[in-house]
């Protein structure tokens, strides 16, 4: 059997129909499969790789702290080097209450962290989160995650859970005394990059601040430059409890974060100790490479560029097909007629060597994230493509 069939035969599968492209390398914007056929990486693996595949630093990082130590006990418990220098650099660059970083594994145990994280500083049990919003696939963002679509298979999930509209004033009146905290992302990425209304965004945390509630912002895929600012919230005018992290953090490799005061996150210490474990959580290996990443990003000036960059796919997306483009730096949903239309658009393009996809809340829009890195000849480029895919579809 190739590696192909060894894939669909042992490999656990989230469809019945996987890409199953066989790749071999990648570097920067681009991948190669096992018969050289090159492909842009349109969606920089779902906003992982912001400073590019197998970025020199962030590779040099994972050789160099892999020969000195891997694996040495539970998080929380040892001095690590590579946890205390990104956890120092992170903060660096964050508001002053958003001063303590708890590291995990991905941004779905990140979220179930700062949910724990809110009951416990509140002592409340009520969560609010947002239709239309992504979290994750564990049972508690599953939760929150804000379409019945996705949640219903898995029911009963936790209780007290409420869902409200996101840029909704009057939704905001359900946030009361009993609300441990409110989840949203600084951007809606899987309804099809809605940003929120910034009139909107400051009567929310105004109302969180008045009800003592905990304001969680999502910025597992908008953050890290992505919107063109190095956090989201900056461009919101707004800072919040609780700051989630996931993708990009760790320039390639698995690792997440939350984010809150030294006040917030010291009650998980006690009352249980150990109110929040984890064995891999941190990884020295993944910090390293984070770190290097997030070094990266800073020192080679991609997050000015984005902007920029933004605009050109904004000239070079014209099609009559083309119903709208919704973009927030170079987080973009280009929407269609349908997903009909699209799916066979996104086949048309990784045929012809450009990697994009589809959201989960917005199927009929094609989802263009790719690498910061990206040069304007390769936008343009990748443009030409999805146009000519789109002449051939909707001929």
């Amino acid at each position: 059997m190739n590696n192909r069939q060894l894939f669909l035969q042992h490999v656990a599968q989230t469809s019945d129909a996987p890409l199953a492209l066989e790749i071999v390398k990648a570097e920067g914007m681009y991948m190669w499969d096992a018969d050289g056929k090159q492909y842009m990486d349109l969606i920089a693996g779902i906003s992982v790789c912001n400073v590019g595949h197998c970025h020199p630093k962030v590779v040099k990082a994972i050789q160099d702290q892999a020969q000195q130590y891997m694996h040495l006990l539970v998080y929380g418990e040892f001095v690590q080097s590579p946890q205390v220098s990104f956890a120092k650099l992170l903060t660096d660059h964050l508001p002053n209450q958003l001063n303590c970083v708890y590291f995990t594994n991905s941004g779905a145990e990140a979220v179930e962290g700062a949910m724990k994280l809110a009951k416990r500083f509140t002592g409340r049990t009520n969560i609010a989160a947002f239709n239309r919003s992504y979290h994750g696939s564990t049972q508690g963002a599953l939760s929150i995650l804000g379409d019945e679509y996705w949640r219903n298979a898995f029911r009963p999930l936790l209780p007290g859970i409420q869902h409200l509209e996101y840029n909704n004033f009057e939704s905001l009146e359900q946030i009361t005394s009993q609300t441990a905290a409110v989840i949203a992302e600084s951007v809606q990425a899987e309804g099809g990059v809605n940003p929120p209304n910034l009139e909107w965004m400051k009567a929310l945390r105004e109302k969180c601040t008045a009800t003592g509630t905990l304001l969680i912002l999502d910025e597992v895929q908008c953050g890290l430059g992505r919107n063109g600012t190095l956090w989201a919230f900056e461009q919101l005018g707004i800072v919040p409890d609780i700051l989630i992290l996931g993708k990009a953090l760790g320039g390639g490799m698995p690792l997440g974060a939350f984010i809150a005061s030294k006040e917030i996150m010291w009650t998980l210490t006690n009352t249980p100790v150990l109110g929040h474990i984890t064995t891999f959580g941190g990884h020295p290996v993944n910090c390293a490479a984070g770190r290097a990443g997030f070094q990266a990003l800073l020192e080679e000036e991609l997050i000015p560029q984005v902007k920029a960059k933004e605009q050109i796919f904004l000239q070079h997306l014209k099609h009559p097909a083309i119903k709208a483009v919704r973009s927030v730096g170079l987080m973009m949903a280009v929407e269609l007629e349908s997903f009909e239309v699209n799916k066979k658009t996104i086949d048309y393009c990784i045929a012809h060597g450009v990697l994009t996809d589809w959201f989960l809340f917005a199927a009929e829009c094609m989802r263009i994230a790719p690498p910061l890195v990206i040069t304007e000849e390769e936008i343009i480029a990748a443009c030409k493509i999805i146009c000519e895919g789109l002449d051939v579809v909707t001929k």
